[in-house]
């Protein structure tokens, strides 16, 4: 029971964080108009297939004594697993936001122009308006922190008690020729993963349905 707390509490903090980031800074590039824009929203959309194990290995760096976030104190912890999965799943949110913000904007554009609405209330009423697809968007966000093993690995030290997640569990218990632990594990993380997802679908048809 420990390991599931700890694994939802990093994933779920990593994805809310993740997109109270990713999703102004994508609404923002599909908006936007300014130099370097196209090579931005490349490097974003390449960012989606960010090697966890480089992730963690770069956060390990920024982390350690020797490094230049040192003095923080936070390297084999919980906190620093919840940077190293906002770093990996920023770029999704920001991605899939972008998409989605630029297709309302070719629909709604006109009537946002006529009523002379500034750049942050676009960002604003769009991203409103588009909350039940940027649900989907987080999802994808939380599901690929709480899979995530190689970059937690790294920087939480997969400490028992501390730091070990259910994904680094697994990892742990297969190579010990534990399976039906691994196995255990592995299903009640599916379950988890199913669960959030059917209570996401609720929530948003239950939203549908009082908006009319």
């Amino acid at each position: 029971m420990a390991i599931v707390r700890l694994s939802l509490a990093v994933s779920l903090t990593a994805a809310v964080i993740a997109g109270a980031v990713g999703m102004p800074l994508g609404a923002s590039l599909a908006l936007t108009r300014f130099p370097g824009r196209a090579t931005l929203i490349v490097l974003c959309n390449a960012m989606m297939g960010l090697p966890p194990v480089v992730v963690g290995l770069a956060v390990y760096l920024l982390l350690s004594r020797s490094g230049p976030l040192g003095a923080m104190g936070i390297l084999f912890t919980p906190a620093a697993m919840i940077v190293a999965q906002t770093i990996l799943i920023v770029p999704i949110i920001a991605a899939l936001t972008r998409q989605t913000v630029e297709d309302l904007w070719s629909e709604y554009s006109d009537e946002l122009n006529s009523m002379e609405v500034g750049p942050v209330g676009r960002v604003a009423t769009l991203l409103w308006d588009a909350r039940y697809s940027l649900m989907t968007t987080l999802l994808a966000g939380f599901g690929r922190a709480i899979a995530e093993v190689g970059a937690v690995m790294i920087v939480g030290g997969n400490i028992d008690g501390f730091t070990r997640t259910m994904t680094t569990s697994i990892a742990l218990e297969t190579s010990k020729g534990d399976l039906p632990l691994a196995m255990g594990l592995g299903l009640v993380l599916i379950c988890i993963v199913l669960a959030i997802n059917a209570a996401a679908w609720v929530a948003r048809l239950w939203s549908e349905r009082q908006a009319g």
